[in-house]
């Protein structure tokens, strides 16, 4: 068994941040990640922007640079990579913790490396930081398991010449639609809502609905998808239920934190379905646990990006600190 002072629960920028910062406290916690380090960022698109400016994404007090506006996938590898690095931060990669159980002046961390050998851990305090690309926000219709429909979008070669249907009308939803079409992608896009969503990007918005209005892209408003099949995929929208040829389907329909984990671990879910935590100090009802990133957004995974996320490390660095100055006096 290892033992250690502080352990942080996975590898993203937000589980990052808040290692450093309990460095600078004077603990060595240990990032444990299930999978590579940021994962949810090697798995964006591969020539995906940021909507963010680079001095958003920064942690650790290292400067991202970038020659263009918003920094890209690419970018945002190199910097989290380089500033785990820089500050010697301890990563143990490929190892998934599975259930974590209360001890006397502790925690007991169980779960198993890439081989699927058991591994266990003993920490004093344990920082939550898992994200939410391993839990996407399934359809709940027949068809959905099939080998054509994906959660995630890489990138638009493999489909080219293919009919393409998106469903969701998110920023992720309408840079899909546009890659696929420059491809010569036949492009349907699957929405629920009345009109365009608020938060697409606004330098991205024009270009999309010149091809709508060109009918390059099918732009499908109040519409859902009820079934999917191995040739098409049935929509029901305001002209009643149409079946549309199809070959893949993108479910760009977003993600969720894993609400099981936290409760299995003792913390409560409150009746909204968020897990009960103190804002001021990320510390979550059951003492010595802490959240950071998005796994403790109140709503959508969205509403907590790395912009504010970084942040929460110093919330728990600066409670820790305060309890340690309390047990010694």
């Amino acid at each position: 068994m290892h033992v250690e002072e502080a352990i942080i629960i996975g590898a993203g920028p937000c589980g990052l941040a808040a290692a450093i910062e309990l460095q600078r406290i004077g603990l060595r916690p240990l990032v444990i990640e299930k999978r590579n380090l940021v994962h949810s960022i090697s798995q964006y698109p591969t020539y995906m922007h940021f909507f963010s400016t680079p001095e958003l994404l920064e942690i650790g007090g290292i400067p991202f640079t970038t020659a263009n506006d918003k920094p890209s996938r690419l970018e945002a590898l190199n910097y989290y990579r380089t500033a785990a690095q820089r500050h010697q931060l301890r990563i143990r990669p490929y190892t998934a913790i599975t259930r974590i159980v209360k001890q006397s002046g502790g925690f007991l961390l169980e779960g198993e490396d890439r081989f699927g050998q058991p591994c266990s851990f003993y920490t004093r305090y344990v920082v939550i930081a898992t994200g939410y690309f391993d839990h996407p926000n399934e359809l709940g219709i027949s068809g959905e398991q099939l080998a054509k429909v994906s959660h995630f979008f890489r990138e638009a070669h493999p489909y080219a010449g293919m009919k393409v249907a998106i469903i969701g009308g998110s920023n992720s939803a309408i840079d899909a639609a546009l890659e696929l079409e420059r491809v010569g992608a036949e492009v349907t896009v699957v929405y629920r809502g009345d009109h365009y969503s608020s938060s697409i990007k606004p330098w991205v918005r024009p270009g999309f609905e010149s091809k709508v209005a060109k009918g390059v892209i099918s732009m499908l408003f109040r519409s859902t998808v009820t079934h999917i099949g191995n040739d098409d995929i049935t929509v029901h929208g305001p002209k009643g239920e149409q079946q549309i040829a199809n070959d893949f389907v993108l479910a760009l329909t977003g993600f969720h934190p894993d609400r099981n984990f936290l409760a299995e671990t003792g913390v409560t879910i409150e009746a909204e379905g968020y897990p009960t935590f103190n804002e001021d100090t990320m510390e979550t009802n059951v003492p010595g646990v802490y959240l950071a990133g998005v796994v403790a957004s109140r709503h959508e995974a969205n509403e907590i990006f790395i912009e504010s996320g970084r942040y929460h490390g110093h919330k728990i660095a600066a409670h820790l600190t305060q309890k340690k100055d309390m047990t010694a006096t």
